[in-house]
């Protein structure tokens, strides 16, 4: 009688099996937790073009930025777990769970890491009227100067806010956060005058670095950045300081595990694209893939990590 439920059983998960190998059998909907123009923007364009591609099936982007992401996050909590709509978010995704009082979901139990798709490096960058060249013009001018220098966001709470903040915090100034609706508008911002100096991700204001909008200072990794080897790691002048994020997918908790995987598998293929690294590289997005079980406890430990590091820095949603 054993292999009468062993047959029950193949029977149960067969409907699993099938709907996974037909995944994807319509279009998916890509929810990106910022407005276009910003990275997080780029990488999934980029990523879910290749998604297209590989699978001949339309994934299609709904940009919904504000509150550093979280609003998307409290949307897409709620969506069917079907792998019919995903999500593209930043390390932001964890920092908001410090930086907000009250969030209308939980930040780890409520979304599962499909995998992250791209490292992130941050560079400061200063408007061109601002007197400073280097590092330690910046910190002098800024010290010089306590809450005269505006720097912009991509929002309260964003990779670029917390970074910023733990720069002011490592190097004892005091400078004035001013967020905007995602990377793209702190940008503009930026080259309008409005703010004098952010942290960006490199990849985002590359163009307007090349066309002196604006001036690079230094970047966040604890490296200097092989395609732009001229701009200095923060760190070589502020000992200790490294900061860089990760751009990830995300589907709602309840979502089959194999629908997941399947998930997984494609994005590791799409990712290995030489096209599609290639795109990501030039705009110094380093391709990044993790099994589900590796992001969780990235997850996990970026947790932690952002907890202290925002209790630290004082960093607070404005």
């Amino acid at each position: 009688m054993k292999w009468l439920k062993w047959c029950a059983i193949a029977l149960q998960l067969l409907p699993m099996v099938v709907s996974a190998q037909a995944y994807p059998s319509k279009p998916v909907r890509v929810v990106v937790a910022f407005p276009p123009g910003g990275s997080i923007d780029v990488t999934a364009r980029i990523v879910f073009d290749g998604m297209t591609a590989q699978l001949k099936q339309e994934f299609v982007l709904d940009n919904r930025g504000g509150a550093a992401g979280s609003i998307a996050a409290a949307y897409f909590a709620r969506v069917a777990p079907d792998g019919y709509t995903v999500m593209t978010h930043s390390a932001t995704h964890i920092a908001n769970a410090f930086l907000y009082q009250k969030l209308p979901y939980h930040t780890l139990n409520d979304f599962i890491g499909v995998t992250t798709l791209a490292r992130q490096v941050g560079v400061l960058v200063v408007h061109p009227s601002l007197p400073v060249t280097s590092m330690k013009q910046f910190i002098a001018l800024a010290r010089k100067r306590p809450g005269a220098i505006n720097y912009g966001s991509g929002g309260s709470g964003s990779f670029l806010h917390v970074a910023m903040a733990l720069l002011a915090h490592m190097t004892e100034t005091n400078m004035v956060h001013v967020p905007y609706r995602g990377g793209g508008a702190a940008a503009i911002a930026l080259i309008s005058g409005e703010t004098q100096a952010e942290i960006a991700t490199l990849g985002s204001v590359v163009s307007f670095i090349n066309a002196k909008q604006m001036r690079a200072i230094g970047v966040t990794s604890e490296q200097r950045v092989k395609q732009f080897p001229d701009i200095p790691a923060i760190g070589e002048t502020v000992p200790g300081f490294e900061f860089t994020a990760w751009v990830g997918c995300f589907v709602p908790a309840g979502t089959p595990r194999s629908m997941v995987d399947r998930l997984n598998g494609e994005l590791k293929k799409v990712l290995a694209d030489p096209g599609v690294a290639a795109k990501l590289n030039a705009l110094t997005l380093e391709p990044m893939h993790l099994t589900p079980e590796e992001f969780a406890r990235r997850l996990k430990s970026d947790y932690e990590k952002y907890g202290q590091l925002i209790k630290q820095a004082a960093a607070k949603v404005n």
